[in-house]
């Protein structure tokens, strides 16, 4: 009798934090400016700063250094704020770190893709020191928005359900700004000035200025629309209901502790590596190396993300029936697939780089959707260690200091093994490190239950719980996260 008593009063507190379907759309359009921008952060960055504003190859891996170390400082320190942060203008603390995000970003990021309107004919630093603070301010509101849209998911309800759901509407709306991006990014190669030009020059300027200025009046709607529409509670509120539920998480002295975090954590960084140089570098190497027309560095990072979002849909079920350590083996086989044909495509069956594009999209897919949890732990050296390695990229080429205007003969072939080495090496020395895992077991959760006596008194409409059972690591299980 008692328990069902109970099951009643925990359904009655769940359902106070339904959300309806107006305030799930408005949590999940919150995040569209920082997915529209950060594709068009590592898709064309080089691309522009090289091509269309005449920096070497050098200076402008530098710049996207510059980003990175960037985010990787800010991404801790906003967390850590964020979470002492006091409501004070009552309109919350999430919200109040996401509002400043957005108005970093939209201030920013317009002169990151648009030429220097100050400069006539100035030297690569000159350049360097005018883009890095606007790149610097971008990273700093890029980051506060989203740790500020990740910290709301359990704060705005208690329902697991509603979580999974919050996180999946999120996750539909990225994919929906990224072909967003890339398609507006055809058209512009396309039809505006494509069939006169095939190749990326100063010319197309104006067309990254259109795409960049679309990107920021869509992010600004959705942003105002999150804003309107979510409502957060206040600090008292969550104070109540943490003390409610009963639950005491693994500190990060706990993770320090087990040498399973730093195994799991190295096959994040590979995988975020795999992911990210080959978002860089594909444009490149489709105009560099295959020297396909314009239009490609749209289309082909297209594919590489409709296919990955295609894999998504079945990867829980695969996940399930063949276990994560298989699936993420799979998954490095594919990307390393992907490295094959890169190297042993000639130019003359250029267009065959769709079917390894396909192949990336769901290896790189499968590997990221292994988790969640070491993001938040490892970011500051996931995101150093993707700014070292472009920078090492750049500093090595063999036109380093080469401008846009100067042709470089040995680009092709460089490109061409960027693609084969630094992905295929990842990959590599992930699979090794998942064969030291492949007997190791992993927890289903890594939450600890514990009992309790609510002691606050200030806290309404408390639930009486009797003390729930303890839940151990030793309860595992083959289908758990990878990744947490």
């Amino acid at each position: 009798m008692t328990s069902i008593q109970d099951k009643k009063e925990t359904k009655l507190l769940n359902n106070r934090h339904q959300l309806n379907c107006c305030q799930r759309f408005s949590f999940g359009v919150g995040h569209i400016l920082n997915d529209l921008c950060a594709s068009m952060w590592f898709s064309y960055l080089l691309v522009y700063m090289h091509s269309v504003i005449g920096l070497s190859h050098f200076h402008a891996g530098l710049l996207m250094l510059i980003g990175q170390v960037t985010d990787a400082i800010c991404t801790p320190i906003i967390g850590y704020e964020s979470d002492r942060t006091a409501d004070q203008c009552h309109y919350g603390r999430r919200k109040s770190w996401h509002l400043v995000g957005v108005a970093c970003v939209i201030v920013s990021y317009a002169f990151v893709f648009n030429k220097c309107f100050v400069c006539s004919s100035v030297s690569p630093w000159s350049l360097l020191v005018y883009y890095s603070p606007f790149v610097m301010l971008f990273q700093f509101g890029w980051a506060s928005t989203q740790i500020a849209h990740l910290s709301l998911i359990p704060e705005l309800t208690d329902d697991e359900n509603e979580r999974v759901g919050l996180n999946a509407i999120r996750y539909a709306f990225t994919v929906i700004s990224n072909i967003y991006v890339y398609l507006v990014a055809f058209m512009l190669l396309r039809f505006h000035g494509g069939q006169y030009n095939t190749r990326i020059s100063p010319a197309d300027s104006g067309n990254f200025s259109y795409l960049v200025g679309s990107v920021l009046g869509i992010g600004l709607i959705t942003a105002v629309v999150f804003h309107v529409g979510t409502k957060e509670r206040r600090q008292h509120e969550l104070n109540c209901r943490s003390t409610q539920q009963g639950y005491k998480k693994m500190t990060w002295k706990d993770w320090m502790k087990s040498s399973l975090f730093y195994r799991v954590a190295v096959l994040y960084m590979c995988s975020r590596l795999i992911v990210n140089i080959t978002q860089v570098y594909i444009p490149l190497y489709v105009i560099r190396t295959l020297h396909l027309h314009k239009m490609h560095i749209a289309l082909v990072p297209l594919t590489v993300y409709v296919s990955g979002f295609l894999a998504s849909l079945v990867l829980k079920p695969v996940n399930y029936y063949l276990g994560r350590k298989i699936t993420f083996l799979i998954a490095l086989l594919l990307s390393g697939g992907f490295c094959c044909c890169v190297y042993l495509l000639p130019v003359s069956h250029a267009y065959a780089i769709y079917g390894g594009a396909t192949m990336l999209g769901i290896g790189g897919t499968s590997l990221l959707e292994s988790g969640a949890f070491v993001y938040g732990a490892m970011s500051f050296t996931d995101k150093l260690s993707n700014g070292i390695t472009v920078i090492i990229i750049q500093s090595i080429h063999p036109c380093a200091h080469m401008f846009a205007k100067d042709n470089c003969a040995n680009s092709a072939i460089y490109y061409r093994n960027v693609l084969t080495y630094v992905p295929g090496g990842a990959a590599a020395f992930a699979l090794l490190c998942l064969c030291t895992m492949w007997y190791t077991r992993f927890p289903k959760t890594t939450d600890v239950l514990i009992s309790y006596e609510d002691q606050d008194q200030n806290c309404k409409n408390k639930v009486s719980v009797h003390p729930p059972t303890v839940i151990n690591d030793d309860d595992l299980s083959e289908t758990g996260p990878l990744l947490y």
